[in-house]
């Protein structure tokens, strides 16, 4: 999906997991999740398995006056055995919360996605618009829907396996 700022697209990829759990589809995958660390400070990144619910912290502290980058590769990292086991485990859908700057640049959840991506599972993510021509890149020709719940049902009716019930 693109991210266009448009929608909260952590609330849609939330929605929609938990729907197509509902229906009985295999969905794995990671969403972002915050936790309020300090009352004047920046909140906790965690990394949220979709399927056990564990967490994987994914930010780091750098400081009150630090500009830098708050992600922490090896949170990544740790949580990207969720991805990889994603792929082994039969999925039907793959939701990860961002192909974001960690992904453009070569690294973060990049191996896991295209592991996944070359089995053909469905791979729902966000892309903001200054990272779309990495994702491009990185994906070839793989579809790029608007931040819309309508446009991402009807894109995941059609991926629904004959074993799975449809929504």
């Amino acid at each position: 999906m693109v991210d266009d700022g448009g929608a909260e697209v952590d609330a849609l990829l939330h929605a929609v997991a938990e729907q197509r759990r509902q229906a009985g589809w295999q969905v794995r995958g990671v969403l972002m999740r915050y936790r309020q660390a300090q009352p004047a400070g920046p909140s906790t990144m965690l990394m949220v398995d979709l399927h056990t619910q564990d967490e994987y912290q994914v930010s780091q502290c750098l400081g009150s006056g630090s500009m830098s980058c708050r992600a922490d590769p090896q949170g990544f990292a740790r949580a990207s055995q969720v991805l990889r086991r994603a792929a082994d485990e039969g999925a039907d859908l793959v939701i990860v919360n961002r192909f974001g700057g960690l992904e453009a640049g070569g690294g973060g959840f990049r191996a896991e996605l295209l592991a996944v991506l070359a089995r053909g599972v469905p791979v729902l993510t966000a892309v903001v618009p200054r990272y779309l021509e990495a994702w491009r890149s990185f994906s070839g020709s793989a579809t790029e829907l608007p931040a819309d719940r309508a446009a991402v049902d009807a894109w995941l009716d059609g991926w629904a396996p004959a074993s799975t019930p449809r929504p």
